[in-house]
């Protein structure tokens, strides 16, 4: 009779996640997710989104002909497979980590859904040809997705720390508005793409005139800048209890500064496809390192010491 309970207890042991293991898996999740917004845009501006001109087949076969659009499409989706893996990974060791937060459980299953919901909408992408439309929200979907893969991996580290004593920020109500400006920014520099010489193919139609998608975007620019500088100048007034996120907002700064520089060079020098890669990279490290600065605001004082 001791010997089966020993037995059983020893199979529920290894069937069980450790925290630690499951955060590497959640920052795996969210590094793939990162790569396939980078791969994807790849494909966009070398002017490969119908090197395979069906889906999922590349063709006439599974896997592409010898030709360099093709193989850049095929490439993405190969990154895409890796994504789906990855994140169906983090949501069966979710399930097996003991005392899992439950909003952290669900999160953590939504991330394959999510990486299921891009597969579809990049069918549909093919289908339609590239339409300008669905192709900013196959991109904007894949914030999404980074968003929540960030909020998985935030969580899973401080379910890994244990209970914290951090407090809460009076500056919490102003992060949380951060997150739908920088929205507003990645949208309209996604309205420039549209508009611009890197529409996917050849022959794909632009949507709108290039010099208002970049009005557009200039204003959805200050309006991000207002509301960062006044993020700022209230976690420095906080600096003592907010070093981490004084941190974070310095490297956002940072970031925003790299994006400027590179968005004025691109433009000077007629829009060349890899600064254009550089700059959507960059912005998406700005979405990436905002939500995680509001993450961890939301987060601080949710797991205190009893």
């Amino acid at each position: 009779m001791e010997a089966g309970a020993r037995t059983a207890r020893a199979r529920v042991r290894s069937l069980t996640v450790s925290p630690e293991t499951f955060r590497r898996v959640a920052y795996a999740a969210l590094v793939a997710l990162f790569l396939i917004v980078v791969s994807g845009a790849t494909v966009r501006l070398t002017g490969s989104g119908l090197g395979c001109e069906n889906w999922p087949r590349c063709g006439d076969t599974f896997l592409p002909p010898k030709d360099y659009h093709a193989v850049v499409e095929f490439g993405n989706r190969v990154v895409g497979f890796a994504v789906g893996i990855t994140t169906l990974v983090a949501a069966g060791a979710a399930f097996r980590v003991p005392r899992l937060p439950r909003w952290l459980l669900w999160s953590a299953v939504a991330l394959p859904f999510s990486v299921l919901a891009q597969g579809i909408l990049g069918g549909i992408t093919v289908i339609f040809e590239l339409h300008p439309l669905i192709v900013m929200g196959h991109f904007l979907l894949s914030l999404v997705a980074i968003a929540l893969a960030l909020v998985v991996a935030l969580g899973a580290r401080d379910h890994a720390r244990g209970p914290s004593a951090e407090q809460p920020l009076g500056a919490s109500w102003l992060v949380l508005a951060l997150v739908p400006s920088a929205l507003a920014l990645v949208v309209s520099g996604t309205l420039v793409t549209a508009a611009g010489p890197h529409s996917g193919g050849e022959d794909i139609q632009r949507f709108g005139g290039l010099v208002e998608a970049l009005h557009i975007h200039i204003g959805a620019t200050a309006v991000f800048g207002i509301a960062f500088l006044s993020l700022l100048a209230m976690l420095f007034l906080e600096r003592r209890r907010a070093h981490a996120e004084l941190l974070l907002a310095g490297g956002i700064l940072a970031l925003l500064l790299a994006q400027m520089a590179v968005g004025e060079t691109q433009w000077r020098q007629g829009l060349p496809w890899g600064l254009v890669l550089v700059h959507v990279t960059l912005a998406t490290a700005v979405w990436a390192v905002v939500v995680t600065l509001a993450t961890r605001v939301v987060l601080r004082g949710r797991a205190r010491l009893p």
